[in-house]
């Protein structure tokens, strides 16, 4: 039986505020923008650092605790899948997008804070330390803010 594995770990910064809008059944949807960088040396062994950009897509809780606690210029590990759409354009030309459809999110500190797990389906396994140190929140429907861990 073959095994199929569609996985997406990117660790990297908001290049711009989370924006969220709703379906027509009122399902919440956010889209953000996350930028990494590699660092490579090239061929003549001088540094050089390429970015690249990632579409994040959110739903449902996840889509509101990103829209409530993201901001541009923050990190964020984003842990989820890769869906590729595609539509005809204004113009008839097929257009595609590559698209991580988000699982769970970890905040990354905004100036050096802490930093915070969410998930969709709970929180994934981490080390002990970690754990002690991240206070994970499931998809819950209410949040508190003594429950916030920045």
């Amino acid at each position: 039986m073959p095994i199929y594995l569609n996985k997406a770990f990117v660790v990297g910064r908001l290049t711009k505020d989370p924006e969220t809008k709703s379906t027509p059944n009122g399902q919440r949807v956010t889209n953000l923008s996350v930028a990494t960088n590699r660092v490579f040396k090239d061929k003549d062994g001088n540094k050089q650092e390429q970015a690249e950009f990632h579409n994040i897509i959110l739903w449902s809780r996840l889509a509101e605790i990103a829209s409530q606690y993201l901001v541009k210029g923050q990190e964020v590990l984003i842990e989820g899948r890769l869906q590729t759409r595609s539509w005809d354009g204004k113009d008839g030309v097929k257009r595609y997008r590559t698209e991580i459809i988000a699982e769970s999110l970890q905040l990354g500190s905004k100036s050096g804070g802490g930093s915070g797990s969410f998930s969709k389906e709970g929180s994934s396994p981490k080390p002990e330390e970690e754990a002690k140190k991240d206070e994970v929140i499931e998809d819950v429907e209410e949040i508190k803010i003594e429950d916030i861990p920045f």
